[in-house]
């Protein structure tokens, strides 16, 4: 059966012999057999084949390995080659297995230990002066095939041949700009030369554009998008121990040069021409320049127009100018590749020009001694006519007057030696050019100078000393040095030492940053004895130290708290509601104390902004509301007691309603109005109350007392019927509060009363169970219109009225009786 089928095929059915062959079966594919005995009584049991098998053609072992060739020998290696068999026995090769034998030995050893498929192999770790020969055999999953024929004897020594050199450019390569280019050759040697490339004898390294390629033969260098900076000398260099050999290449890359080198300097100005000169550019562009192009343009204009393109000399006349105007003149340098940039002048305004030097620039004074000193300036613009002189004058800083320092002649030189100066003045100096028209302007004076000699280093400070000391500071103080070495003392050097240690540290590492006699040295450790040291510096240098006596313990000094009160804590505060409430103090005490504010003896509000320094405290509260106000107090406290200071702050507000609004004696063109003072006069007298009314059928109020200081109020001129609303706010300094308003409406009208009885009741007719009634209207009404008649009756002998109906008209039945 075939191995990936379960079925079994009959192959023969009988057989007699012990073996069968079996026909018709596919190469390369697995098969399983299996088979049974058979007699006259039946078939016995079947009996497989273990293991599948592949049908394929018979395989032996692979042929010999072909050319074995020895490619290298050294004194300690040698590297062989081999190609494979003709035939690999039916089944691919697995492997090769190289072996070796010592001349004057009898069998091989194997070489390779791993399977390997190369065909090339270096043998290493040989003993110089040994010969081998080598054979070689290939591998399949049969097994090993027949060797090789065996190589010649080889004999470890190292195979010497000076390196050759040959190369495919000539001695001298020119490149234009952004062109790439390369160098290249085949070198031989033995052993393997080294291939070294240099520029100007600087070795070549590989990067974005600089590619070197080498094989075993050859070897290139290649130059992308080359630069100017790419010319040099190349040299190419194969080494080996036997030897060198260089090539070499000079490479030019040119492009067009660069602009000339300004500023144009005008040589002479006249008022129809002018004679220019500059200087060649710093880069030819790897090729002589040919020829300048000038050209020149009215300052006023753009038209820039030529003056001549065939000039070789850095200086050109500029002719044909107008006189009073002004001129640019443009410079471009040539070569065989191009135009440089332009080289483009200042204005130039043509007319003649001769006249005095101008003033040199501030001079520089040097070489100060008690007596003199040297004044040292540039030669300034000669007006167009040589200097013939220069004049020196001096003056003391605090003088108006200039004084010339000599009446000889100064000239060829810009410096010049002043005498006869006197000790300790203070002097400034200042230098004019002279010429054939006259003399120039001064120049700026210089920086004032003393007459003095010059400083030295100054002596060490006096009586240094610890005043004060916290748990990791320490204060120190001194006066300044005997001498100052002729020389302002900059500053001072603090440094310590740990008692113990044995280096000095510095507290401060410039001495401009300790100019006075005193200074805290911070960042020591707490229980810690050090020693101090200062020096003082001057310009010359440091002063030998000056030491602090005794070594000091570095620990808090106790001091008790106290407060200084700044002005906004010293009396009552009154704060418009809206400012800003700012209460401040400063704090003393050692160490420093430990700062909490409060308000009648609680938390301040969270809107108080609250800072503490090495120096003091504030408070601080923004828009500031009456609710702010109250009694603050600032408390310090450290290991050495505590103080606490208060202040009464007012904030001053508009004041709160009236209370308690009431109306009462209301007339038809009247009414009286009181109320109470508000309950919060917003920390301010209450200047008067404003009083408005305002009719319920209109929405707008109308003021009828602003100024009144009284708690009450005749509202007069009403109109009778009117029905009316009141209202009443309270004024301060601070301005106007809230409004309280009548809860309802009054109606101005005079008091109500009764009215009189009614006139001449009598009936008009009479029934059985009723009676017609009528009467006349009363005489008065009472103050108001009559609404209608209560109709009462009593049975005879009866107590107690009875009331019937209230009619509106003057007569009534009454029914029911």
């Amino acid at each position: 059966r075939e191995a990936d089928h379960r079925a079994w095929t009959p192959v023969s059915y009988t057989v007699t012999r012990q073996n069968a062959t079996v026909q018709g079966l596919i190469e390369g594919k697995a098969y399983f057999f299996r088979i049974a005995a058979e007699n006259i009584i039946g078939m016995g049991p079947f009996t497989e084949t273990t293991k599948e098998i592949v049908i394929r053609d018979p395989i032996t072992v692979p042929d010999r390995p072909e050319d074995l060739e020895v490619k290298a020998v050294t004194r300690n290696s040698v590297t062989l080659t081999w190609n494979p068999p003709k035939y690999n026995g039916g089944s691919d090769i697995t492997m090769y297995v190289l072996e070796s034998r010592l001349i004057g030995k009898d069998k091989f050893h194997k070489v390779t230990k791993d399977k390997m498929l190369d065909r090339k192999y270096t043998v290493e770790g040989l003993k110089e002066g040994d010969t081998y020969e080598y054979r070689v055999s290939a591998c399949n999953i049969v097994g090993q095939g027949k060797p090789s024929f065996c190589t010649k004897p080889i004999t470890c020594k190292d195979e010497l041949a000076p390196p050759t050199l040959d190369l495919d450019f000539r001695d001298k390569l020119t490149v234009r700009v952004g062109e790439a280019f390369s160098l290249t050759g085949r070198y031989s040697g033995k052993p393997a030369p080294k291939v070294t490339w240099l520029r100007d004898d600087t070795v070549l390294e590989e990067d974005d554009r600089t590619k070197i390629k080498t094989t075993p033969a050859t070897l290139s260098l290649g130059i992308l998008k080359s630069v100017r900076e790419d010319s040099g000398k190349y040299c190419v260099t194969v080494e080996n121990s036997t030897g060198s050999r260089k090539g070499f290449c000079q490479v030019n890359v040119v492009d067009r040069p660069s602009p000339p080198v300004g500023p144009v300097i005008f040589d002479e100005v006249h008022k129809d021409h002018m004679i220019v000169s500059w200087k060649p550019p710093l880069d030819d562009g790897g090729s002589e320049i040919t020829n300048y192009i000038i050209e020149k343009k009215d300052a006023h204009k753009d038209l820039w127009m030529p003056v001549t393109s065939a000039t070789v000399k850095t200086t050109c006349k500029i002719p044909k100018l107008l006189e009073g105007r002004e001129y640019q003149i443009r410079i471009y340098a040539e070569n065989l590749y191009g135009i440089s940039d332009p080289l483009i002048s200042d204005e130039m305004k043509a007319k003649d020009r001769f006249r005095v030097p101008d003033a040199p620039e501030q001079p520089v004074i040097k070489d100060v001694t008690k007596d003199s000193a040297v004044v040292v300036w540039k030669k300034p613009y000669d007006g167009g006519k040589p200097i013939t002189n220069y004049i020196i004058e001096k003056k003391e800083t605090m003088a108006s007057r200039w004084v010339r320092v000599t009446r000889d002649p100064i000239f060829a030189t810009t410096q010049f030696k002043v005498p006869d100066l006197l000790e300790g003045c203070q002097y400034e100096f200042r230098v004019s050019a002279e010429n054939e028209i006259g003399v120039g302007d001064p120049s700026p004076p210089s920086k004032p100078i003393f007459a003095r000699d010059p400083i030295a280093k100054p002596s060490p400070p006096i009586n240094p000393e610890a005043v004060d000391k916290t748990k990791n500071s320490v204060d120190l103080s001194w006066q300044p040095p005997r001498h100052d070495g002729n020389g302002k003392i900059i500053g001072y050097l603090v440094e310590y030492q740990k008692v113990g240690d044995e280096e000095w540290k510095k507290a401060n590492l410039t001495a401009d940053s300790c100019p006075e006699t005193k200074y805290k040295v911070t960042g020591l450790t707490e229980g810690s004895t050090y020693k101090f040291r200062v020096k003082a510096v001057n310009a010359a240098g440091e002063s030998e130290p000056a030491n602090v006596p005794d070594p000091v313990e570095v620990k808090d000094r106790l001091e008790p708290p106290e407060l200084i009160l700044d002005a906004n804590m010293a009396r009552e505060q009154h704060v418009k509601a809206g400012d800003t409430l700012r209460l401040s103090a400063l704090i003393k005490g050692v160490p420093f104390p430990k700062v909490s504010w409060k308000k009648e003896d609680n938390e301040v509000s969270p809107k108080a902004d609250i800072e503490v320094t090495g120096v003091g405290s504030k408070l601080e509260i923004r828009n500031t509301a009456h609710e702010d106000g109250g009694i603050y107090s600032l408390t310090v406290e450290n290991p050495a007691g505590s103080k606490t200071v208060s202040v009464k702050v007012l904030v001053l507000d508009k004041p709160g309603p009236p209370r308690d609004l009431q109306i009462s004696e209301v007339r038809s063109d009247s009414c009286y109005i009181t109320w109470k003072e508000p309950e919060d006069d917003g920390g301010s007298v209450i200047t008067n109350y404003v009083v408005e009314r305002k009719d319920v059928a209109s929405s707008q109020w109308v003021a009828i007392s602003s100024t009144s200081k009284k708690r009450s109020h005749m509202a007069k001129y009403l109109m009778e019927g009117t029905q009316y609303l009141f209202r009443v706010a309270a004024e301060n300094l601070f301005g106007r509060g809230p409004y309280v308003e009548t809860l309802k409406p009054i109606k101005a009208m005079d008091p109500l009363h009764p009215p009189g009885p009614p006139k001449n009741l009598h009936h008009v007719d009479v029934d059985k169970n009723e009676v017609s009634l009528a009467w006349d209207r009363p005489d008065r009404d009472g103050g108001a219109e009559i609404t209608g008649y209560l109709v009462e009756y009593q049975e005879d002998g009866a107590d107690e009225w009875t009331k019937f109906q209230t009619v509106p008209m003057l007569d009534c039945v009454v029914t029911g009786l």
